[in-house]
């Protein structure tokens, strides 16, 4: 029987990273953040149901959701978020469901991914059969961040102390990649953990064993 793994981590913790290496090695990878842009998309009634609660303003000229002003919306406003959060998170898990579903159809021995920055937050961790975390040191992750060009020092250390820290996610994990050192290490890891991961898809193994 196929196996479902949540595969998380904090911003700059080389979460992305860790889920291209194990797509590269043959695992089904069903990321979240592309699902939630995809329910955003002009026509969809995620859309509108945004739209009805924080207003037209989000919306750009071409009638894209406007990612960075509804993000500024949100992100010091707990009570905000909660409301984005109970439009997008439903829809998510349903959508995951879907492709995990139509995976098992075709291999039924699957290794698939869930890649979810908020795997744990929002409580979809429990729909798992393991629980990677993707751990990195502070410093590290705000040197990756700064790196991208998108924010300043400021910025990053705000929205890093707005996050679930690495250690409550840990205490969730099953598993737990270091990335506190360069790609190959990592890769190295994820290519042990990978393989231990498909003989748990192939033998059926639940999680009540751990």
């Amino acid at each position: 029987m196929s196996l479902l793994v949540g595969l998380t981590g904090g911003m700059g913790s080389g979460k992305t990273l860790a889920s291209s290496f194990f797509h590269e090695l043959g695992a089904y990878i069903i990321d979240a953040d592309i699902i939630c842009r995809k329910l955003v998309e002009p026509g969809q009634p995620a859309l509108k149901e945004i739209t009805d609660i924080f207003g037209e303003d989000i919306i750009d000229k071409s009638g894209n959701l406007n990612r960075k002003e509804l993000g500024q919306l949100v992100f010091c406003d707990p009570n905000q978020r909660e409301k984005l959060e109970n439009i997008l998170h439903p829809k998510v898990f349903e959508c995951e469901k879907l492709e995990y579903n139509a995976i098992c159809k075709i291999n039924p021995k699957a290794l698939v991914i869930v890649d979810a920055a908020l795997l744990i937050e929002s409580e979809n961790h429990r729909e798992m059969d393991r629980v990677i975390v993707i751990n990195s040191d502070e410093k590290i992750r705000i040197q990756r961040i700064l790196s991208r060009g998108k924010w300043n020092k400021n910025e990053v250390v705000a929205r890093l102390k707005n996050q679930m820290s690495s250690t409550e996610k840990i205490k969730y994990a099953d598993f737990v990649l270091d990335n506190n050192r360069d790609k190959m290490h990592l890769k190295e890891q994820v290519e042990i953990l990978y393989a231990n991961l498909c003989l748990l898809a192939s033998e059926n193994i639940s999680k009540t064993t751990l």
